[in-house]
């Protein structure tokens, strides 16, 4: 069984960090997207807008494919569309084989983007005897027996895991055993890979999961605010009842104040009693 770390996180041997080349896709179809609109040139801040980066990132991204783009210009998009596709090895065919024909399996055999982006679907690859000759995508599937001979046949470096959990280590195996140096994994488990192997991990579930947290906390600050903002009512209510109460104080106080001094003050004793009538 293959043994060693489940990836890479080294530079390429061109120096450009992981980090920009998993940009690299995000420019390329921005950038394809201009194109098709005919669009000649495109500042830094319109691309990285469109790609959902920010402008010096973008910059810094281009500096490491020795593009810098025209004061005032900008950036040649078809010059920019050849430049990047070369660096991800887009113009060249790739052939791919996708194994695991579920409900996933195919929905991947059925995507149209593959193709427009040089990756050619070279076969699919079952392990259920039912689904050996029936075609998916206009493509027959072949039985797991058959799988060294299919990578051999096409000349398969990218292979496609889209298996059960439990199955996708060892179909992983015998893909790396086989020559396949590149893994995109759907199966909901981590794979390991010898050196040399490179492995990444789409998990649906998992962005569900994280989109959940992100819904939880909204929920949460909203909630929040809505008895932050009953406090608030509250303790102004409070506050007002509070001035309420002492303006109708001030007011009795007064009114009964100014009559004692009015009327009778002077015939109240030195304690404030009304002395005793003395008979004559």
């Amino acid at each position: 069984m293959a043994t060693g770390r489940t990836h890479r996180t080294a530079t390429r041997s061109r120096g450009i960090p992981e980090a920009t080349v998993a940009r690299l896709p995000l420019y390329l179809r921005a950038l394809t997207g201009l194109s098709e609109r005919s669009v000649p040139t495109v500042s830094s801040e319109e691309l990285a807008a469109a790609a959902g980066v920010n402008s010096a990132k973008l910059r810094k991204d281009f500096s490491y494919l020795g593009s810098y783009g025209t004061r005032g210009v900008g950036y040649d998009v078809e010059y920019l569309v050849y430049q990047i596709s070369r660096e991800l090895g887009l113009t060249q065919d790739w052939p791919v084989v996708i194994v695991g024909i579920g409900n996933l399996g195919a929905a991947l055999a059925n995507y149209g983007g593959f193709a427009s982006r040089g990756f050619r679907v070279a076969a699919l690859i079952d392990a259920d005897p039912a689904m050996a000759g029936k075609p998916v995508a206009g493509i027959p599937v072949q039985h797991s027996d058959d799988l060294e001979r299919i990578i051999a046949d096409n000349g398969v470096s990218i292979g496609v895991i889209a298996t059960p959990a439990g199955a996708a280590q060892p179909v992983c195996d015998r893909l790396v055993a086989a020559g396949v140096t590149s893994i995109l994994n759907f199966a909901p488990t981590v794979l390991t890979v010898p050196d040399g192997v490179d492995v990444r991990k789409v998990d649906l579930s998992i962005e569900l999961q994280i989109l959940a947290f992100h819904e939880q906390r909204k929920a949460g600050e909203e909630a929040d605010a809505a008895a932050a903002a009953a406090d608030a009512v509250a303790a102004a209510d409070a506050v007002a009842a509070v001035a309420a109460k002492g303006r109708g104080r001030s007011g009795g106080g007064a009114g009964n104040g100014g009559g004692a001094d009015s009327g009778g003050g002077r015939g109240k004793g030195p304690d404030g009693d009304v002395p005793a009538v003395m008979p004559a």
